[in-house]
């Protein structure tokens, strides 16, 4: 660039050679960028996954072990038996016994109080979970040590992994306690749904 004076004005002319960097950006540059960006896309999508599904897990897990609380609670509020059974593997009811018969009748006289989902199938071998008016859970209905799970190795690996390695997938219940924990082996790799596999946390 450079200046000429013509009376008492300056006139800038611009140098041609320097002009022809500053057109814009190329193909190459365009494509470059895209990648760049698909990348970081499909990186930051596998990453949502599996912290989505970390979450579902976590968060069935905990609706269960608040709902058994509450249940509990509720038993020794209203001095009344209560039950939680899992009629399918997502999802469970939380009963009275309106009737007073000790016996869970859930459509026959006993009151379902609410019915939930989870996102994941709940392992449960343990029968109906029954509270007495003390909120002590009793052993001849459920075992003592029965455990609920979420198993969640679906890319058949065998490992003992979780694929979305959540912080808490089962509860162990006990006569008087009700703790979550982290299953240490997947049922895919032989882990049983039960208090010796999962670690109270």
């Amino acid at each position: 660039m450079f200046l000429i004076k013509k009376g008492d004005f300056f006139i800038i002319i611009k140098n041609e050679k320097n002009m022809s960097n500053t057109r814009g950006i190329t193909l190459i540059e365009i494509v470059v960028v895209v990648s760049i960006i698909a990348i970081l896309v499909l990186a930051l999508a596998f990453s949502f996954q599996g912290w989505m599904g970390k979450y579902r897990v976590e968060s069935g897990i905990k609706q269960i072990y608040v709902d058994l609380m509450n249940t509990r609670a509720r038993a020794m509020t209203r001095n009344r038996f209560h039950f939680t059974d899992f009629p399918t593997a997502t999802s469970y009811r939380l009963i009275e016994d309106t009737n007073g018969n000790s016996a869970s009748n859930p459509g026959a006289g006993d009151n379902t109080l609410s019915t939930k989902t989870v996102d994941y199938a709940v392992t449960w071998a343990g029968g109906t979970i029954q509270f007495d008016n003390r909120g002590i859970v009793l052993p001849s209905a459920t075992p003592l040590g029965a455990t609920i799970c979420i198993f969640t190795d679906y890319d058949g690996d065998g490992s003992n992994l979780s694929d979305f390695d959540p912080d808490s997938d089962c509860i162990v219940i006990s006569q008087t306690r009700i703790n979550t924990g982290k299953l240490t082996a997947q049922n895919t790799a032989g882990g049983a749904c039960d208090d010796a596999n999962c670690v109270v946390r």
